[in-house]
């Protein structure tokens, strides 16, 4: 059929489109929309479409665009912070879950080498689907979102190894040195990309903006992405790592925001793509008849992942609760496992309908991930507060100074809260700091902070920092449910404390007021504040008018920004006068005939109406210069007054110099 591939196209977005709408209205995830579309349409379904390779190239762009954005987002800086997370927990979750998944699946199977197999496809989780979610509800540099990025990138690189075992677990010839050579490419790979990034990309984009071609920008960048991506591929790693390290790359220079900006809607596309082509991938007449096995399956994948990603994130010294949000959110199967089950198969190491039934498993935990994310800090705090794990929950911290009086908690010790400390320092005023980043706390301890490690949604240790006796307590974590629960423990230990939060999300402005906060800082808000302000002094309206709109606004919550009808008549008031007043300055030349004559000799206010506000001789500065004060060569007098009145008072002034 000519335009076959058109057709098939036309076809996948016209039904997901209508797909993801229906499921919208139901208050239901997009991706599962993009999932039931594929499941539809594919050759399981109604069968549309029988060739879904093309689809599947596209949806592998789709991939590797979300990675390159994952990327420009994530410094190297970033990386380097998440090195424990990345090596211990990626590396306890991984080799765990291939453990306890091969000693499970052996009751099932009797072999070990299909069992060790099922426990690579396991051990993967889908970084397209969980950075996706995370993206879109902000999250992506919360502390569970960054333990996730962890343990994902490390499972990225996982791929590789396990994809050169399976000719030795198929009995073929490949030997150990394969994976020896894979190693050193890789480490060859990361060290190209990383020189990359410092000395050979931020010229090449300097050089490209300076074109201001915004096209030729954003071919630079696709290239770049794709070049990297394939250029990893070829040496043996994945696409989707080679795509993350081209982003990496480009976060070193300055060009990060319109990269990122240029790429999004590319992305949104394409992944649209990667989830209907997920869903072509079940067999529906497969999953319809074995009910029963698959959901057994994805219950068993959903809570052993869970649990040792929980276990592996809490050995890398993440706290518990956290652990257990992420391993929540990191429980379904990845997109790789479906490209090493397809070589699995290929190979010979495990059956047609081994393959189904792990198909379709892997796909229905993929569909839950949106639901996951919602109910995984809910769970995670109620699991967190049972019995003996309650103490774990709750972190550690020292009991504060018994000196402590009228001081300032600071919940988070992230830039805003070394910035909060390094003021109150210098102003002498106590504080002490909870953070739940080991890390952290272990270095700022060695600079002489006053830090702790531990939980502060505990009134325990609420309390040994010296809750009843504080004066304020400043909260700038970056996770929303947790600031919740200090915020109102806070609360009912001390009625008297005043409570500042600052928040990244709109709508947890009022509910963070009505549990007992007495100042709610949105981020976004705040940058509005800053710019309408900034527009208003534009507009020469009084420095005190705009910070009475300012204190205002801050009074009533933000609600003006909030609401949809401005309040016209307070923002917008006229100020014509100061908008008419100009400024101009005037040299006195040498040889000048105004040299040596006073301000009030000249005259220049009676004559044209300017007024001289300002003389500057040399590096001394006159303000409000005294009318008898004698002008000299080389002064600048700086002039006010209307547009009209300068104009009159420079031809003034010229007349004077040639009388």
């Amino acid at each position: 059929m000519q335009y076959a591939f058109l057709y098939d196209l036309v076809l996948v977005f016209g039904v997901s489109a209508l797909s993801v709408l229906i499921l919208h209205r139901l208050k239901i995830h997009a991706l599962v929309g993009f999932i039931a579309a594929g499941m539809l349409i594919g050759p399981g379904g109604l069968g549309l479409i029988k060739d879904t390779h093309s689809i599947e190239v596209l949806a592998e762009i789709g991939v590797i665009l979300l990675l390159f954005t994952i990327g420009i987002e994530t410094s190297i800086k970033r990386l380097l912070k998440l090195k424990k997370t990345l090596v211990v927990g990626g590396g306890l979750q991984v080799t765990l879950t291939i453990a306890f998944a091969a000693l499970i699946t052996y009751q099932i199977t009797d072999d070990v080498v299909t069992s060790v197999f099922l426990g690579f496809l396991a051990a993967l989780s889908s970084t397209a689907v969980v950075l996706k979610v995370m993206f879109e509800r902000g999250e992506t540099d919360t502390p569970h979102g960054r333990s996730m990025l962890g343990v994902l990138i490390f499972q990225d690189l996982c791929v590789v190894p396990m994809m050169l075992l399976v000719p030795i677990m198929a009995g073929g010839t490949a030997n150990i040195s394969e994976l020896g050579l894979a190693a050193t490419k890789a480490v060859f790979i990361v060290a190209v990309v990383l020189m990359s990034a410092k000395w050979l990309v931020p010229k090449l984009l300097h050089q490209v903006v300076r074109t201001r071609s915004r096209e030729l920008f954003t071919i630079t960048l696709i290239f770049i992405c794709l070049g990297t991506a394939l250029l990893t591929s070829q040496m043996g790693l994945s696409l989707a790592l080679g795509a993350f390290m081209a982003g990496i790359v480009i976060s070193e220079s300055e060009f990060t925001y319109e990269a990122t900006a240029e790429i999004l809607p590319f992305k949104d596309s394409f992944m649209g793509l990667f989830f209907v082509s997920t869903g072509m991938l079940l067999d529906t007449g497969f999953l319809l008849d074995n009910i029963p096995e698959v959901l057994t399956v994805v219950v068993v994948i959903l809570l052993l992942k869970s649990l040792i990603a929980a276990a592996a994130l809490l050995a890398a010294s993440v706290s518990l609760k956290i652990s257990l949000h992420a391993g929540i959110a990191l429980s379904q199967t990845g997109e790789f496992s479906f490209v090493l089950a397809e070589v699995g198969r290929g190979a010979g190491i495990f059956s047609g309908t081994l393959f189904q039934l792990f198909l379709s498993a892997s796909v229905i935990t993929m569909a839950l991930t949106p639901l996951l994310l919602r109910v995984a800090p809910v769970l995670a705090e109620r699991i967190a507060s049972v019995g003996i794990l309650k103490r774990f929950s709750r972190g550690f911290a020292e009991e504060a100074s018994p000196g402590l009086y009228k001081h300032v908690i600071i919940m988070g010790f992230g830039h805003n809260g070394r910035s909060l400390a390094r003021t109150l320092r210098g102003s002498g005023v106590s504080y002490v700091a909870l953070d739940l980043n080991s890390d952290t706390v272990r270095e700022e301890k060695r600079k002489g902070q006053p830090i702790y490690y531990g939980d502060g949604t505990s009134r325990d240790i609420l309390k040994r920092l010296g809750i009843q006796s504080a004066r304020l307590m400043v909260i700038g974590i970056s996770d929303p449910a947790a600031a919740r629960k200090i915020v109102a423990a806070a609360r009912k230990e001390n009625p008297d404390i005043h409570i500042i939060v600052r928040t990244r999300y709109l709508a947890e402005v009022e509910e963070l007021r009505g549990i007992g906060a007495d100042e709610v800082i949105p981020e976004e808000f705040e940058t509005s504040v800053e710019i309408f302000a900034k527009v208003l002094a534009h507009y020469s309206v009084p420095r005190n008018v705009i910070m009475d709109h300012i204190e205002d606004i801050r009074k009533d919550g933000y609600e003006m920004l909030r609401s949809r009808e401005y309040p016209a008549k307070r923002i917008t008031e006229r100020h014509d006068i100061m908008s008419a007043i100009e400024t101009e300055a005037y040299l006195i030349k040498v040889n000048s005939r105004l040299a040596e004559r006073s301000l009030s000799d000249v005259a220049l206010r009676s004559n044209t109406g300017a007024t001289v506000i300002t003389l500057q001789r040399g590096k001394e500065i006159f303000q409000n210069p005294s009318p008898f004060l004698a002008m000299q060569e080389g002064d600048i007098v700086l002039l006010m007054g209307t547009k009209e009145q300068i104009n009159k008072a420079m031809e003034y002034l010229e007349a004077n110099e040639d009388d």
